[in-house]
């Protein structure tokens, strides 16, 4: 008679510190904020998710669900200001097309939750959650200005480059109420473009743009993005003005 397998035994249960726990809860968390609005996720979802029970939730977690989104949002907010942090190596437009790379890649992660953050309404949002959200902004338009060669930029530098950080948050949420569409490197192409648009529309009435432009353009490669973009203007409106 042959004699039964021997059972496999079952796989050690292994009780998780405080932190992994937090991180596991927090995980989940990012990943259904993610995608849908906070005001359609429970606790149970988030529970659900990260394969617990709902008290093991509010025991890492005793604000319950506002304090969950509002430490989801940091963790969010932590990872959107990385995409703008670039090595200071190569023309600048290289660098910016990059940061705006990994930017639409993290909208494109986030459609949903990205969407519900910046426009706001939500039953979840507080005080916190909007100072957190300002923060990656300025944090963003700080590594613009890096990124540009501006030091120390004056007023009309520094709005044009909030500006830009503005117009490229209402392009992204136009680019997923319109299923994506045109295609991401598209659509990085042409917020690079404004860029450097804005930059020179506002140096021909501000000498300290028009010195970061200038020390950028002597950083530009002659097919590169600025070279390409006067040309293409230049053809466009070249004969009008004849």
């Amino acid at each position: 008679m042959t004699s039964p397998a021997p059972a496999t035994p079952a796989p050690a249960y292994r009780r998780l510190s405080v932190e992994e726990r937090r991180r596991q809860l927090l995980a989940a968390a990012l990943t259904l904020f993610a995608h849908q609005p906070p005001d359609e996720i429970s606790l149970d979802d988030v529970a659900e998710a990260a394969g617990v029970s709902r008290p093991l939730v509010y025991r890492y977690f005793p604000g319950g669900k506002q304090q969950l989104y509002e430490t989801a949002l940091r963790s969010a907010a932590d990872q959107l200001e990385l995409c703008f942090t670039e090595p200071p190596a190569g023309p600048p437009t290289e660098r910016v097309s990059r940061v705006l790379d990994r930017y639409l890649v993290f909208v494109d992660e986030h459609d949903a939750g990205f969407s519900a953050l910046l426009r706001g309404g939500s039953v979840a949002e507080t005080s916190r959650t909007t100072a957190i959200v300002d923060e990656v902004r300025r944090a963003a338009a700080e590594q613009i200005l890096v990124h540009i060669g501006a030091d120390r930029p004056g007023p009309r530098l520094r709005m044009m480059v909030r500006t830009w950080i503005a117009a490229v948050e209402a392009a992204s949420l136009i680019w997923l109420d319109e299923g994506k569409q045109p295609p991401a490197d598209e659509l990085r192409d042409w917020l690079l473009d404004h860029l450097i648009a804005l930059l020179a529309a506002t140096a021909a009435t501000d000498d300290q743009t028009a010195e970061a432009v200038r020390e950028l353009v002597a950083l530009e490669t002659p097919s590169g993005p600025v070279a390409r973009l006067a040309g293409q203007v230049g053809a466009v409106v070249g004969d009008g003005l004849l």
